[in-house]
């Protein structure tokens, strides 16, 4: 190494004729160099640092797309899910109507038995009362009837002689006879 800085350093030490050479000075000749070695940068690294943007570029890109694929699934399967929450919110409430609806039908219908089954006791109630009336209007019947004839009995024993009493007897079984024969 030390060879080839001292040919350089050999070469800008010639005769002033020569007008080539390598100008130590490094404050004098950096911009020179640095413009040497960004032109030769550029030449060669140009289509190297094309590559690797070109690559990063493809890259973003495809993350960008695939990005936008993955959005647009999500927001397809959100829709989804939104129209089966409201098709399950529209069934809820169809079912809480229908329950309620069945709840006032069964409580209608629970009333109007009971409104039935209270008139069939009251129509019970009303044909034991009338049958109880009218067998105790019977006994009393009864009762009124013996006591009545029981009366007339005595009443008839004391003021009827022998006769009378043979004559009424006579009227009577003739009485009973031709009720026998008329027909019912």
């Amino acid at each position: 190494m030390k060879n080839v800085t001292d040919s350089f350093v050999s070469l800008g030490y010639g005769s002033s004729a020569e007008s080539f050479g390598f100008n130590t000075d490094i404050l004098a000749t950096n911009p020179i160099n640095l413009s040497i070695v960004l032109g030769v940068l550029i030449f060669f690294g140009k289509g190297v640092l094309s590559d690797l943007l070109d690559n990063r570029k493809r890259k973003i890109l495809n993350t960008i797309q695939n990005s936008e694929e993955l959005r647009e699934g999500a927001i397809e399967r959100l829709e989804k899910a939104r129209a089966r929450l409201r098709k399950v919110e529209i069934e809820a409430d169809q079912f809480r109507v229908n329950g309620y609806s069945e709840i006032e039908r069964e409580k209608l219908n629970l009333i109007n038995s009971t409104y039935k089954i209270l008139e069939q006791l009251e129509n019970y109630k009303n044909e034991t009362i009338h049958f109880e009336q009218q067998r105790a209007i019977n006994q009393v019947r009864q009762r009124v009837f013996q006591q009545a004839l029981q009366g007339a009995l005595g009443t008839l024993n004391s003021c009827l002689n022998n006769e009378l009493h043979l004559r009424t007897i006579s009227a009577n079984i003739g009485m009973f006879g031709a009720m026998k024969e008329i027909p019912d």
